[in-house]
């Protein structure tokens, strides 16, 4: 059994699921080609469907694995997909994500109508929250959602909004009210919806979906919004408090695949009549990776667990999480690179492709910055 697993953390159901999860992913076979990466997309939502993961999303009722959404178990299914693969993580993700407002805030018609579609794959989930002008400053948002009769007028523009173009459906957070966080609230948009257009699609680093949203006097019934008038703000955080720590955990994921590769190739690489790990600085790298890794992962799954078992906001531990994870798993990936000499940056190499997927995530749902003001404000809110 992976070590990990007997940690205090988690309870049996935990251990059947990560266990289950790694048998599985050693046996399906989803094409991936990142010049084809929505494609890919679609495979992996097709196949975590029907493999039963993407339960882990949502509720019992709605087809979820447990009662409630469990943060351990986003976590380990996000570690374990993005070791095998930055697109099956990415995939699932967003599957919790898109749906997560729904799931934790929506109308009963609103989670009948949506929750069943993302756990069966039916349909693919996506969360708009980010413009040009408001990404790490969600006070600064400035799409429109304008009252009229019993429909709500949608003006505006969203940015960065990962699964553009091929979802089904979006949750879209606009302004209804007074400036600042207090006016926003949380909507649900159809992809189909008149006047809804991707503008433009985002190339990165590590190619997934990614586009411009722009909303054209966009008509929705006000059984779409998500809660009550001016809770889109709350709304927007208690998601993040869920799926914050989860990042941490694709880091984790990222990271252990990393060191695995530096293990493999150091012990084969041969140089000055030795191998690679007969070398003290190889091994100085190693010890380093691994204690990173371990340091990460018990702060990764601190704030699950005490968001699973203390209290339903966690914001301080799912920021130390985030933010230590992903800043360890950037300096894993590129010591991976340096042990991986001139292989390293050559593209198809697995630690290349590591190298590249892991930067983002010290960005997006809040960037590392954000998480130290988060920290700070927290602690010192304390005393």
């Amino acid at each position: 059994m992976d070590e990990r697993l007997a940690w205090p953390f988690f309870d049996e159901s935990h251990r059947s699921f990560a266990t289950a999860l790694a048998r599985w992913l050693g046996e399906v076979n989803v094409i991936e080609d990142e010049a084809r990466a929505p494609d890919a997309c679609r495979g992996w939502v097709r196949a975590l469907a029907a493999g039963g993961w993407l339960g882990a999303c949502v509720q019992g009722r709605f087809g979820g694995v447990r009662e409630n959404v469990d943060a351990r178990t986003l976590c380990l299914a996000r570690e374990s997909l993005a070791y095998r693969s930055a697109l099956a993580d990415f995939a699932f993700a967003m599957q919790g994500l898109g749906s997560g407002p729904i799931s934790l805030f929506g109308s009963a018609e609103l989670r009948d109508a949506y929750l069943a579609k993302v756990v069966g794959g039916e349909s693919i989930a996506a969360f708009a929250l980010s413009e040009a002008a408001a990404g790490s400053d969600v006070a600064a948002l400035a799409t429109t959602a304008q009252r009229d009769g019993d429909e709500y007028v949608l003006n505006g523009e969203k940015s960065w909004i990962s699964n553009a173009g091929i979802a089904d459906f979006y949750v879209v957070f606009a302004r209804t009210g007074e400036d600042g966080t207090r006016g926003l609230s949380a909507f649900v948009v159809d992809a189909g919806q008149r006047g809804l257009s991707v503008e433009k699609t985002v190339e990165t680093i590590s190619p997934h979906p990614l586009g411009t949203l722009r909303f054209d006097n966009v008509r929705i019934a006000a059984g779409r919004r998500i809660g009550h008038e001016g809770q889109g703000f709350k709304i927007a955080m208690a998601t993040l408090d869920l799926f914050r720590s989860t990042v941490g955990a694709a880091a984790i994921g990222f990271a252990r695949r990393a060191l695995h590769e530096s293990l493999r190739h150091s012990k084969q690489r041969r140089l000055f009549g030795a191998t690679l790990a007969d070398l003290q600085l190889t091994q100085a790298a190693i010890a380093a990776m691994a204690t990173e890794i371990d340091a990460g992962a018990l702060l990764v799954y601190r704030a699950a667990w005490t968001k699973d078992t203390l209290r339903d906001r966690v914001t301080r531990e799912a920021a130390m999480a985030k933010w230590f994870a992903t800043e360890a798993a950037g300096r894993i990936c590129d010591r991976a690179v340096q042990i991986f000499g001139g292989r390293g940056v050559t593209k198809g190499e697995i630690v290349e492709r590591l190298y590249r997927d892991v930067r983002a995530l010290r960005i997006y749902e809040g960037a590392s910055e954000i998480q130290q003001l988060v920290i700070g404000k927290a602690l010192l809110g304390e005393t």
